[in-house]
This record gives structure tokens, C-alpha cells and sequence, in this order.
């Protein structure tokens, strides 16, 4: 069932880009004049889903000119990381920021995409259950109803190895499906037992004052969240820009993990995402308690830099969507997974 899916959205994206013609003459990227008279070149940079907060740290650069002052202007467009990946193949935007999973799928279908900053070091999938339901070890799950959104996505594969890695499999519990907009509220009201979605969801009901735990997927499944994609083509033509790129969005992020996450949050809110008005308190909860010290640093970040990549790491999340037949082909993370020095 989660082969024929991922197969099916696979070869949908294969054929797109078969009609999309060469790369060079669909990418979006122009050199225009600057007030003074510097050329700036202008990208666009497609993200996954919509505009939120928590994407602050490409928001920041762009309001204080970090971008500008590496010669880009920048534009945010937002799209499903599917079509991200396929648009950024294609060359219809010069950069993309998918999950890391897609782009996986994406190459496992010989699409031409390279992973060049690994923003968000783990992933964000996560199993969370309520504190009073008995639930205190991932054995623990055995007979419980545990929502998922769909049968093809990261996160039932991940409640998959969680339950293999201690002793239990699908047939020992019950698995719901349950859409993303009503997926939390499922717990929330009872309806079911656990739920295996985003671990930004924990501080979210917490915050509401829901009492809740969680088993965080990159304990047992390696996965990356957002990560900076762009083609293979526009990689080898135009590395000094992608590297002006990556500069300017990690004196984002450090000025965000040194700075303060209020101000940034409340600009990222007034002027990119104002559907989350009320929400300024979780967000800003997040972000210190998730995002600075979980997402975009690690240890290796500490010593390499921010956005660097761990290929043994990257190797780990592809062998494991071979595993369970997400993908069907042998990759190898170094061929895709790029270092920028």
C-alpha cells in the first residue's frame, strides 16, 4: 500500500518535469540594477506549505539585508514539497525548502536535486499521548488507537519503526486515520489513544494546557525537516550565488539563536504571517524550546557550521525509506548531499 503510493506521486512528478523542457531556459533568475548601481540578482526560493513564523530565520534575512548585501534579492513563494522539488528541478525556481524525505523519493526517481544546506538537522515527526493515558514507554502502545493522517505518509512510517524497535508491530495496535486539521483535536477529545505527527504539536497543546508526552522519531528513524534544495544544473552554474545564499540565510539563524526570538517572531507574524496573531506565545515557545536547540544546531552544527550536513546521518534516512519500500532504488547520500565549502 505505501510503495504503490509513494509510486504513484513519484511517476506524476517524473512526468511533469518530462514537459518542462531544459533547465536553462525556464529558470526564473534575473540580474537587475540596485539604487546603487550594483547588480543584484534576483532568485526565488519556494517553501514548504505556507507562510509561518517559524520560517523567521529566511524572513529575517530578508528584512535586514542580509540577502541584499550578497547581491540577491529574494523573493517566498509556497507550494506542497512535492511541487517544490519538481519546480526546482525543472528550473522554475532556483531554490527550494521541502522536508528531507521528499527529496529522497524525489532522487530515488532520478530527479535532479541537491541538498546543499540541512537547515533543520532532525526531523519534526513525533508519537504524543496524553501523560494520564498509561502510556510511558513505546511498548506501552500495544491495543492503543494511534492516529496517522494517511497510510503514505513519513509519519506512519515512522510509528512503523517505532513499534518494530520495541517489540511490537501495525497488528498490535490500531491505526486511525485521521486529516491534518483534525488530527490533534482526535486527541484532544479522546478519540484516540496517541498520535504520530508533528512534535511542534506537543508544545502547542501543552501550552493550552494539555497534558502531554512524546516519543520523538529521531530517536529510532534519522530524518531531516527542512532542508535548502536546489537543481544540479543551477548547482554547477551557479555556486557562488548558492553559497551568497546559504551566507546570508545562516546570519539569519545565528542572529535569531544569539538575538531575540520575540522581536523576530512578532515581525515574522506582522509581516509574513499574520493568521497567527494569537498564536505569539506558542511560537515563540517553539522556537526556543525546539527550534535553536533541537533543529538548527547539533553537535555537528556546533563544529562545521550551521546547515551542515551529516551524510551518515542522511545514508541512515535513505536505508531506512529503502527498508520499508517508500523507495525502491540503492542512492547513496553523498552523491546528492552537498557540503558547500
Amino acid at each position: 500500500m505505501i510503495k504503490k503510493l509513494f509510486s504513484f506521486s513519484l511517476i506524476f512528478l517524473f512526468v511533469f518535469l518530462a514537459g518542462c523542457g531544459e533547465t536553462e531556459t525556464t529558470t526564473s533568475s534575473t540580474n537587475i540594477e540596485s539604487d546603487s548601481g550594483n547588480a543584484v540578482k534576483k532568485v526565488t526560493i519556494q517553501i514548504d506549505g505556507a507562510a509561518v513564523p517559524y520560517y523567521a530565520p529566511l524572513y529575517l534575512a530578508k528584512e535586514k539585508g542580509y540577502f541584499k548585501e550578497e547581491g540577491l534579492e529574494v523573493e517566498f513563494i509556497y507550494a506542497a514539497a512535492a511541487d517544490i522539488v519538481k519546480n526546482v528541478a525543472a528550473g522554475n525556481v532556483e531554490f527550494g525548502f521541502p522536508n528531507g524525505d521528499s527529496v529522497i523519493s524525489a532522487r530515488a526517481e532520478n530527479i535532479p536535486v541537491n541538498v546543499v544546506h540541512s537547515t533543520y538537522q532532525n526531523g519534526l515527526g513525533a508519537t504524543i499521548f496524553k501523560v494520564d493515558s498509561g502510556i510511558n514507554k513505546p511498548s506501552d502502545l500495544k491495543g492503543k488507537t494511534i492516529a496517522v493522517t494517511s497510510y503514505g505518509s513519513p509519519n506512519y512510517i515512522q510509528l512503523q519503526v517505532l513499534l518494530e524497535q520495541n517489540g511490537l508491530s501495525l497488528d498490535d495496535v490500531n491505526v486511525k486515520i485521521v486529516g491534518t486539521g483534525s488530527i490533534v483535536n482526535s486527541l484532544v477529545v479522546d478519540e484516540v489513544d496517541a498520535i504520530t505527527f508533528s512534535l511542534l504539536r506537543t508544545i502547542e497543546m501543552k501550552n493550552q494546557g494539555i497534558n502531554v508526552d512524546e516519543f520523538r522519531s529521531d530517536e529510532f528513524l534519522p530524518s531531516h525537516g527542512n532542508v535548502l534544495i536546489t537543481s544540479e544544473d543551477y548547482l554547477k552554474n551557479n555556486e557562488d550565488t548558492v553559497k551568497a545564499f546559504i551566507k546570508a540565510l545562516n546570519q539569519g539563524l545565528t542572529d535569531m539563536i544569539e538575538g531575540d526570538v520575540e522581536e523576530t517572531v512578532k515581525m515574522a507574524i506582522n509581516e509574513y504571517s499574520p493568521t497567527f496573531k494569537d498564536k505569539e506565545e506558542v511560537v515563540i515557545d517553539s522556537i526556543n524550546n525546539v527550534f535553536i536547540p533541537y533543529l538548527w544546531q547539533s553537535e555537528l552544527t556546533k563544529s562545521e557550521g550551521l546547515g551542515t550536513s551529516d551524510i551518515e546521518k542522511w545514508q541512515g534516512a535513505i536505508d531506512s525509506l529503502k527498508k520499508y519500500e517508500v523507495i525502491n532504488k540503492e542512492l547513496k547520500a553523498e552523491d546528492f548531499v552537498v557540503n558547500l565549502k
